[in-house]
């Protein structure tokens, strides 16, 4: 007697689908076949999975919206020039600064040691350093470390930076 390959499985969606279940070993078609009525059918899953995948796109849109919003408020409110860079980097470079320099000032002067004074000389480097390239690429940096970055970035000759930035 032949074991049978087609399976009619009721899923959890509600549906009920018959499954040709032909390709799994003998042996193995019984589990596979309770495994699947333990979840939706094909077409409620990618339903859901592309329902989820709109949401975290739109969560994440959204994110990006109020980011932008706190970053340029905070340009504005320090009086931090508008970046230059090709367009596409531009928000992103302005989001990069203002997560850093918040960071940074949050380790050196509010849990750190950096006087007022010293805060503020800080923020007249960054604000020489208006290439959004720059801000980028150093959005995992340590805020710790920032003086130094801002020295070194001081330190370079503006006409030799690195053209791929």
């Amino acid at each position: 007697m032949a074991i049978r390959t087609q399976w009619i499985i009721e899923h959890p969606c509600g549906h009920s689908i018959t499954h040709d279940l032909s390709d799994r070993p003998a042996d193995r078609r019984a589990g596979f076949a309770r495994w699947l009525a333990e979840r939706d059918c094909s077409d409620c899953w990618k339903a859901a999975r592309d329902a989820d995948s709109q949401s975290k796109a739109q969560w994440l849109a959204t994110r990006r919206a109020e980011e932008q919003q706190a970053a340029s408020e905070w340009a504005e409110r320090f009086d931090m020039p508008p970046l230059e860079g090709p367009e596409r980097t531009l928000d992103w470079g302005e989001r990069s600064r203002h997560q850093l320099m918040t960071a940074a000032h949050t380790a050196l002067a509010v849990e750190g040691t950096l006087n007022q004074e010293g805060w503020a000389e800080l923020e007249e480097k960054a604000r020489g350093i208006d290439r959004a390239g720059w801000w980028i690429d150093q959005r995992d940096a340590d805020p710790i470390d920032l003086p130094e970055l801002l020295d070194a970035a001081g330190a370079t000759d503006r006409g030799t930076e690195n053209p791929f930035h």
